[in-house]
């Protein structure tokens, strides 16, 4: 299994090409930006693509989706409750001054307890609400991918339309509750792990209280 970032836009993304290396199957999750750049991507690492997996819908992890359907016109996963986020992305854009292309419909529905494959790797998924509403945590393997629920030291923020500090707290608990060694894969910044956030993350140690908790 390889898992590749890509910080992307303007607000500094990660996206993520996870490969099952021995099937060479992929998908891209959260392509926020920069379609051309990940779709180089796949090309270099050989597998074929299979599908876009996305977190959640806020325009920094779904614009670069049109310009990847346009090439590889491969399913997109998202669940239902952020549909208004990604039906609104290319208005969301324009908020930040930003000139994003509306991405096409999503294709398939993902929920709580769904399994996702790739190649022959399965991933679980866990509606992780708060940051918003359809938030998802894809795991399995020893790592997550957490959106923007959790990040290195830090939490996702509560005071987006949608978005609701108490529901987050409940999520980041079953997301804590993960195997302490499990590696962190997080919207923005660098990757962490269950256990360095455990100790040191404020927000999840107790010191610092969740905005709207």
């Amino acid at each position: 299994m390889i898992v590749q970032t890509f910080t992307v836009g303007p607000f500094q993304e990660n996206a993520y090409l996870l490969i099952d290396e021995d099937a060479q199957h992929a998908v891209l999750i959260d392509p926020g930006d920069d379609g051309k750049r990940l779709l180089d991507a796949v090309a270099k690492s050989g597998a074929q693509l299979d599908a876009i997996w996305l977190t959640h819908a806020h325009v920094d992890h779904v614009g670069g989706i049109a310009a990847i359907k346009r090439v590889s016109n491969v399913p997109v996963y998202l669940h239902p409750l952020d549909r208004p986020l990604y039906d609104n992305a290319k208005r969301h854009g324009e908020v930040f001054g930003l000139q994003v292309e509306s991405p096409p419909p999503p294709d398939r529905d993902m929920a709580a307890g769904d399994t996702l494959r790739v190649g022959e790797l399965t991933f679980a998924v866990m509606h992780t609400p708060g940051h918003a509403p359809g938030h998802v945590v894809i795991h399995g393997h020893g790592i997550a991918f957490v959106g923007d629920c959790l990040f290195a030291g830090s939490v996702g923020r509560t005071d987006l339309p949608f978005s609701n500090g108490a529901e987050l707290a409940r999520s980041l608990e079953r997301i804590c509750a993960l195997s302490s060694e499990t590696i962190v894969y997080a919207g923005h910044g660098p990757p962490t792990t269950i256990a360095e956030e455990l100790e040191s993350n404020p927000f999840i140690n107790g010191s610092v209280r969740i905005s709207g908790r």
